[in-house]
């Protein structure tokens, strides 16, 4: 394969004693290191993904490392975001990626970008990188990141992990597929759970942060053959990869033939956005409050292999997918999932169908955040 044409000038000198395992590649000798040095490669987010995929490109000797991320240390992010410690609680992602960054390779440029991507800064961040790789926990992101790389022609790198799922990809048109041409529109709102909701073992950041930066370097040294056209997916539990082919989509609003999109995000941002809560939301105090109602119709919403960590005492479990015909019995309904955004969903449902329901906000997370209990569920 060609490599990526770099937008930047001669690399820095190399350094041959800490890249010598290295540049006994092929594609990654002197005149290939020297291709990693002009580099320059955008990441978006310091989470999980990110963590993994900048610590590699900095100790490969990537010269420019952009980060971008808004958010901040906290410290349920450490179980897998490993380029954070717990002295960088409550510091902002990209000084903690970026001091770590440095211990690692001090000839590796960072660049802080303290700012959320979206479609008014989107192009502007991109078209100063020679490639990216997209490690977002969100669709909105995802999709606006995707754009903006078709309308800058730049490769992005992609992976996605959840629970013990990961999968990974090159998006490049006219090499392969854009992301739009696999996934024109997000999912329905609350239809798909992001890992605070659903969980994720940590490694799955590795595995999956892993073959995103292997990606980017071959894409950089031209060696290989990349995963354009093709999604890596791996399942943790039995520790199986496997490929699915992908094809562009000749219609495709992006990068088709009669390509419409010129905005990141354009047409799709809206869908992206969580819908408001319908009505009341209780707190935990609340829903403790009501527990001792006889008329209390409390419902998890969650999925059934999720109950096993332990339901509130009294709740039937009753998935989201099934509430609309789950015929519940007469009372005050509150409905509770694992974070709050299935259980607002659910209040939907129910008042569509002419049935008045609230829901915990924060769900069985900030039930337990104030030390409440929960129990087994029944024939766990």
């Amino acid at each position: 394969m060609d490599p990526v044409p770099l937008a930047t000038g001669p690399g820095a000198p190399i350094a041959e004693a800490r890249y010598s395992r290295q540049a006994l590649l092929p594609g990654f000798d002197a005149a290939g290191q020297a291709r990693l040095a002009a580099s320059r490669v955008l990441v978006i987010g310091a989470g999980g993904l990110g963590s993994v995929t900048a610590t590699y490109l900095a100790a490969a000797g990537v010269g420019t490392l952009g980060i971008v991320d808004d958010d901040l240390v906290e410290v349920s992010n450490l179980h897998r975001q490993v380029i954070h410690g717990e002295r960088d609680l409550g510091r902002a992602k990209v000084d903690s990626a970026a001091d770590r960054l440095g211990q690692i390779n001090p000839r590796v440029r960072v660049v802080r970008h303290r700012e959320r991507l979206d479609e008014t800064n989107a192009r502007a961040l991109i078209a100063a990188y020679d490639i990216v790789v997209d490690g977002a926990d969100n669709f909105a992101t995802r999709y606006v990141v995707a754009d903006a790389c078709v309308l800058e022609s730049t490769p992005l790198v992609w992976g996605s992990i959840l629970r013990f799922d990961g999968q990974a990809t090159v998006w490049w048109p006219p090499a392969g597929p854009c992301y739009r041409c696999v996934f024109p529109s997000p999912p329905p709102a609350g239809s798909v759970l992001g890992c605070a909701e659903a969980g994720v073992l940590g490694s799955m950041c590795a595995t999956i942060g892993a073959a995103c930066s292997t990606e980017a370097l071959k894409l950089i040294a031209g060696v290989g053959r990349p995963l354009i056209g093709r999604l890596l997916v791996h399942n943790a539990l039995d520790q199986s990869y496997g490929e699915i082919p992908l094809r562009p989509n000749p219609r495709c609003a992006l990068c088709g033939s009669e390509a419409m999109v010129t905005t990141p995000g354009e047409g799709i941002l809206a869908a992206c956005a969580p819908p408001e809560p319908v009505g009341e939301r209780l707190s935990p105090s609340d829903l403790q409050a009501l527990l001792t109602h006889d008329d209390l119709v409390l419902v998890d919403v969650r999925e059934p292999d999720e109950w096993a960590s332990g339901m509130i005492a009294g709740a039937r479990g009753i998935p989201l997918g099934t509430l609309a015909t789950a015929g519940l019995p007469d009372g005050d309904v509150v409905l509770y999932c694992a974070g709050g955004v299935r259980s607002a969903e659910g209040v939907r449902i129910l008042r569509k169908a002419g049935r008045e329901a609230r829901d915990l906000a924060g769900g069985i997370a900030a039930w337990r955040a104030e030390g409440r209990a929960a129990e087994a569920a029944p024939g766990a």
